[in-house]
């Protein structure tokens, strides 16, 4: 017969909501199993017969009969006749029995250097939730729900099954054609659908370049301070990170080919650098496009959230200047629109659109067709660029009331440094702060900052914070900034 522990464990398992949906004996079932892959019931031991344990456990025979046929025909248990059921001897190799289990979790798991590259400093801050203040985060509560949805009805209706279908490799050739359009008429680019390749995310567009233009070990040029994900990526693929500094003009391009004469790319933010908000000027465009001549390089070009510019027009891309084909551009829907979208793309020189739809068809294979599909009809008809065009008045305004809320109630702790444009901005500490402790205290109370300081090639202490302003009312933004203000008075007591 079974211990007490052994049959309360068993009605555990009868019982437990989590299982509400499994029928009788698979949890009978699943429970004995789980009792044999813990060591609790040894090689050999003989299992109650069917009708005392019915009996002990409120079920009809036939039940156990069942549980007990299954665990047999998994190979859990043995049947013999005459003699009743046992824990099968094959039970001695089972990979999960408890002894062997501990064992295997005994240390952390043994990674690969590049694993180890890419992980140092931990993954990369991915704010899912929109607490005040993630940085990134755009507003979902002002998207035209009701049109995407009777967009989404429409293809259905026009596709039928055929919606349901796997993507074409590059993507769907209405989305790409109104991507090129838009990219065209918008950003200054030198587009067209054949060499739009869609995605299902900007960092899968990094990954991508960072493992297909270079070898492990080749330098490449990066902003500094730097978004995480680019230094994930080329971790990643086992590249060497050259840090260029970014001023007010954004990166420092006049230095590049002192710092890495050998180098095989340069990955730029140029419309708005992230984290400091600054802008590539004109003359450093020029000089980037003039290095990757020179080299024979590539500019990685990630034009993350450009559409968001509010003094005046946004800069044309670096791409539409480059007369060479050496730039490759990075877009995604996930700020201008919402982050569950998952779709990016990369607008590709000629000679690159073959390899990159191969090595991103091995690596995840496409794209979500209905999804695709859905948006070009949403860019087709005017929809995304009213959007954009709402949401870039409505960002401005609340980029202006988080401003003037750090400086009335925040201005003994931090500086604000007021972006041109994007959905954050920066704010450097004006006293001896913590970054560390100030960003685990305002998590504390359901507030999300990133430090700016390990942001840097080189780690500087206490720089100040990166704050995001898009998702939020200026009601809500009010009242975190009250909460922040607490946080930081109860820091420096």
């Amino acid at each position: 017969m079974f211990k007490h522990s052994q049959l309360q464990s068993v009605k555990a398992w009868m019982t437990d909501p989590a299982h509400g949906t499994l029928s009788l004996h698979v949890r009978i079932q699943r429970a004995i199993r789980q009792l044999v892959l813990d060591g609790a019931l040894p090689v050999g031991k003989a299992l109650p017969a069917s009708r005392p344990l019915a009996r002990s456990l409120g079920v009809s025979r036939d039940t156990v009969e069942a549980a007990y046929s299954q665990l047999h025909a998994e190979g859990y248990i043995e049947r013999r006749v005459g003699s009743g059921s046992f824990v099968s001897q094959r039970a001695r190799h089972l990979p999960m029995r408890k002894r062997q289990r501990e064992a295997v979790c005994d240390g952390p798991p043994q990674l690969s250097r590049r694993a180890m590259d890419m992980l140092q400093g931990g993954g990369v801050d991915n704010f899912q939730a929109p607490r005040p203040f993630a940085p990134g985060v755009a507003e979902t509560r002002r998207f035209p729900l009701a049109i995407w949805e009777k967009l989404e009805r429409q293809v259905y209706k026009e596709y039928g099954t055929q919606a349901l279908d796997h993507s074409a490799p590059q993507g769907m050739a209405s989305l790409r054609i109104a991507i090129a359009d838009y990219l065209n008429l918008e950003r200054g680019a030198k587009a067209s659908a054949d060499r739009v390749l869609i995605l299902t995310s900007s960092q899968q567009a990094l990954g991508l370049c960072a493992q297909l233009l270079m070898d492990a070990g080749d330098p490449v040029l990066v902003e500094d301070p730097l978004y995480q994900g680019t230094r994930k990526a080329v971790a990643a693929a086992g590249l060497k990170c050259i840090p260029v500094p970014v001023d007010d003009s954004g990166m420092q391009v006049e230095g590049m080919s002192s710092l890495a004469s050998n180098a095989r790319a340069v990955f730029l933010t140029p419309s708005h650098q992230y984290p400091t908000g600054a802008t590539l000027s004109l003359d450093r465009r020029l000089l980037a496009i003039e290095w990757a001549r020179q080299q024979r390089g590539w500019i990685i070009e990630d034009d993350y959230d450009s559409e968001f510019h509010y003094e005046g027009r946004p800069t044309a891309c670096v791409q539409g200047l480059d007369p060479h084909e050496r730039t490759l551009y990075i877009g995604t829907f996930t700020k201008s629109l919402f982050a569950g979208l998952r779709i990016g793309y990369l607008l590709l020189p000629p000679n690159l659109v073959a390899p990159m739809t191969s090595a991103r068809t091995l690596q995840d294979g496409h794209t979500a067709s209905i999804a695709q599909l859905t948006l070009a009809r949403f860019m087709e008809g005017g929809h995304y660029t009213a959007h954009v065009r709402n949401m870039r008045a409505l960002y401005g305004e609340r980029r202006d009331v988080l401003a003037e809320l750090v400086h009335k109630r925040l201005g003994e702790f931090l500086a604000p440094r007021i972006p041109a444009g994007g959905l954050q901005m920066p704010c450097h500490f004006v006293q001896d702060l913590s970054e560390d402790a100030v960003v685990t205290a305002a998590r504390a109370v359901g507030i999300d900052l990133l430090g700016l300081g390990g942001l840097h090639a080189t780690p500087r202490n206490d720089v100040g914070v990166l704050m995001g302003f898009a998702a939020h009312t200026p009601g809500e933004m009010r009242a975190s900034v009250e909460n922040l203000a607490k946080v930081f008075a109860g820091l420096l007591r």
